[in-house]
Order: structure tokens, then C-alpha cells, then sequence
């Protein structure tokens, strides 16, 4: 069958889905709570409705299987997450765990016996907008979730991450001890789409683009600069401790450091993201005496994240002397850079020529969890779909053919991986 189409049957996932977690100027479906687990409820009744076999693993993601195809055979992986940030778009992941179920209903009317076993991944938890931590669902199915981890507290509840996960039905006595609940010998591949989640594809006129690879990064949540509260005008510029003026002189030194590696050709993206002063000592007439703000850097290179990482430690020693405050610093939490399987990547390169679309690569900034199977050693690629107005906001808007010419490119990329093929 031609997989364009179920177009109708993906425009009724994509809008039933958006309906039920819709807050009212987005969707919100958080990490291991009420959103992401209402979509789950839902994904479980549409895998049912057509014939697929989904069971939970021990972190709560939902796996989807063709009920003939054999179970012993290292299959061909497609996933992607189901939850969003606050009040974001309805892709962001969505639309990964969409084409793969579309692929698994292809496959289920038309057949692929020489094809490896397609399985189907909906991860939950792959935001670090709840809990300060991406890649909770993958992170767990591969072993990577620590007991720090597990103790992150929810942004707005403030219940741990454990107790959340336990009440979607994870396994935490197994997580915690950080061994793999996931088979790698079961993965010949691991394939994801997503929306791109930056304007370069739009710009470009690209419906879709291959990725070559995804940056890492290392943040803090938290950092607090700890200065001297004071009377406005009663202090001198010399006798001050302001943090506020500290905090601002930090990111300006900051903005430089990073305009000079660009200049350098390093790959690199620094946020921050959050500042803030004490709400409860908000007075124009004040000296700041504590400002709170997240720290983050991104880059294709671990040397680059590390090195940079350091310089702002630096930076921070070094106003710390100069301006009398300090800094202190909540646990850092890093994720590596990717890189995607080349032989992967030419299947849904050739798939992409065959569809007489451009060929093109286009990196990664923001993560995904196929970058914890790529840097587990699992055979990863992954497909871009072009999306207006960038991601993590109510205002994603792919186009549904591209997403649809995008399923068919994974389809046939998918029909390509042989059976038997060993990750």
C-alpha cells in the first residue's frame, strides 16, 4: 500500500491527541504525570483498534508490536517521546511516535518478511522542563537514571521524579540499580523523526532533512550568585555587593567568550535561561543580595562543552573577587553529543532521492533520545520534518504532507533494514 494514504488517519491521532492535553493556549502533557499519561491511555486504545500488541516496559514506555512478526529477531527500533513542555506544540515528539505506528499499520495490510520486525517506542519523559533532567523514560530503559535522578523534584508539585514514575506504573526497585531494562541485542536500529525544532529548514525550503548529528550539553537548574542587600542610595558603587550587577556582568562575559569561539569555527550555543531575585525582597530601592539563574552550553564537541564549561566557572571565581559576592551551584547534569550511523543515514538519504526530495543534512541543536542509543553503541539515524515558528511553544506548525512524505522516507528506509541484521 502507499503510506500517503493514511493521511487521514494521522491528521485524527495528531488533532484527538492535541484535544486531550490542550491547556487552554497549548498542550501539556507533563513528564510522568497527567498529560503524558492521558496520551499514553490513548495510544494504547489506538494500537488495540488495529491489531498491534503495546506493552509497558519497567520505566512506563509504551512498546508496539506486530502481533506475527517474530519476537526473537533484533528488530528495527522507531521512537520518540509523548510528553511536552508547558504550553508547547503539539509535535515535538508526537509526531516521531505518529509515523511509527503509521509504518507498523503499512506494514500490517501490505507485509515485509524480509524486513527486520518493526518495533514502536513511545518514551515518556524526555523533557527537562519538569523535573530539571531530560531522557528520564530512555535514560531508565538504558540503565542511566542514578538515584539523584530519581530524588528530582517536580517543578510545581514538588513530588520526586520516583514518586511520579512509580505512579505511572514504573518499576523503580529496577531502575535504581542501573542496569539496562532494555535488550540492546533485541535493536538492529534505532530510527527517529521529529520536527526540526530551529528555522533552518524553512529557510531553506527543505521538507525534510537528514541528521548527521546531535549536540550534547552540560547545564545547571540552578546557580545562585550570593551578594549584600542594601539601601539604593545609600551605598556607593565601590562598597556594593550587588548580585544582580554581578549575575549581568557574568553573561556579558560570557556572550564575548562565545562570540570569539564562533569566530573560531567551535560549534557552540550558550543559554541562560531563568533570573531571578527573591520575589519576596522585590523592592526598586534595593540592593539584590541573591539572584537565582540557569546555566546552559551546548555543542557537537565534548571538548568544546567541557572547555567552555570551565571558562565559566572561571569567570565566576573571578567576580567573585571582584564584585565580593560568590556563587554557588546546584548538581550539574550533562548529556553527550551523537553522532548518527552513517549507513543508517544513507537509507533515508536514498529514500529521500527516490521521493525525488533534496538530500540534505541538517544537525541537531536540540536532543533527543535517539542520542542516548547512539551512544550506547545501537545503530541510530535520524529524519527532520520542517516546521514553521521553531518548537516549545503553542505555535509548531508542521505541515501535514511533509510529515507524510517524512513517514513515507522512514517506511521504505525501515523496509531496507534486512532481517537478522545485528546492531
Amino acid at each position: 500500500m502507499d503510506i500517503l494514504n493514511l493521511k487521514p488517519l494521522a491528521e485524527q491521532l495528531l488533532a484527538d491527541i492535541r484535544a486531550l492535553s490542550f491547556d487552554g493556549v497549548g498542550v501539556t502533557r507533563d513528564s510522568y504525570g497527567a498529560g503524558e499519561s492521558a496520551t499514553a491511555d490513548y495510544l494504547r486504545r489506538f494500537a488495540e483498534q488495529h491489531g498491534l500488541s503495546v506493552q509497558s516496559d519497567k520505566a512506563a514506555n509504551l512498546v508496539f508490536s506486530l502481533p506475527e512478526e517474530d519476537a526473537g529477531a533484533p528488530a528495527a527500533w522507531v521512537g520518540s517521546h509523548m510528553d511536552s513542555v508547558p504550553q508547547g506544540g503539539n509535535f515535538d515528539g508526537l509526531a516521531g511516535i505518529v509515523a511509527g505506528l503509521l509504518c507498523q499499520v503499512a506494514r500490517k495490510e501490505q507485509g515485509a518478511a524480509s524486513a527486520a520486525p518493526l518495533r514502536v517506542v513511545a518514551f515518556r519523559g524526555e523533557e527537562s522542563a519538569w523535573f530539571g533532567k531530560a531522557y528520564m523514560g530512555s535514560g531508565a530503559a538504558l540503565g542511566k537514571l542514578t538515584p539523584d535522578d530519581l530524588a528530582l523534584k517536580h517543578r510545581s508539585s514538588g513530588r520526586t521524579l520516583s514518586e511520579c514514575m512509580a505512579e505511572a506504573g514504573a518499576d523503580i526497585e529496577a531502575i535504581a540499580l542501573q542496569q539496562p531494562l532494555f535488550d540492546r541485542a533485541s535493536a538492529a536500529a534505532y530510527l527517529e523523526l521529529h520536527i526540526e525544532q530551529g528555522p533552518v529548514m524553512v529557510a531553506r525550503k527543505l521538507p525534510l532533512a537528514v541528521v548527521p548529528g546531535i549536540r550534547g550539553n552540560v547545564r545547571h537548574n540552578r546557580v545562585t550568585c550570593i551578594g549584600e542587600p542594601g539601601h539604593s542610595g545609600a551605598v556607593p558603587r565601590w562598597l556594593r555587593k550587588d548580585a544582580m550587577f554581578a549575575v549581568a556582568d557574568l553573561i556579558t562575559r560570557l556572550d564575548e567568550h562565545w562570540k570569539v569561539l564562533l569566530e573560531r569555527g567551535s560549534d557552540l550555543v550558550v543559554t541562560t535561561g531563568m533570573v531571578s531575585t527573591d520575589p519576596a525582597e522585590h523592592s526598586i530601592s534595593r540592593i539584590p543580595g541573591k539572584v537565582d539563574f540557569s546555566f546552559e552550553v551546548r555543542s557537537k564537541s565534548v571538548d568544546t562543552l567541557e572547555g567552555f564549561y570551565q571558562l565559566f566557572r572561571t569567570e565566576c571565581k573571578a567576580i567573585s573577587r571582584d564584585r565580593g559576592v560568590h556563587f554557588e551551584f546546584d548538581r550539574r547534569i550533562e548529556s553527550a553529543p551523537a553522532t548518527m550511523d552513517p549507513g543508517l543515514s544513507d537509507l533515508l538519504r536514498n529514500a529521500c532521492a527516490n521521493a525525488k526530495l533534496p538530500v540534505e543534512m541538517v544537525p541537531s541543536g536540540a536532543g533527543h533520545d535517539a542520542s542516548l542509543f547512539a551512544n550506547a553503541g545501537i545503530p541510530t539515524a535520524m529524519l527532520f520534518v520542517r516546521n514553521e515558528h521553531g518548537s516549545h511553544n503553542p505555535d509548531e506548525a508542521m505541515d501535514l504532507d511533509d510529515f507524510m512524505l517524512g513517514t513515507k522516507v522512514l517506511y521504505e528506509a525501515l523496509e531496507a533494514i534486512p532481517r537478522g541484521r545485528q546492531s
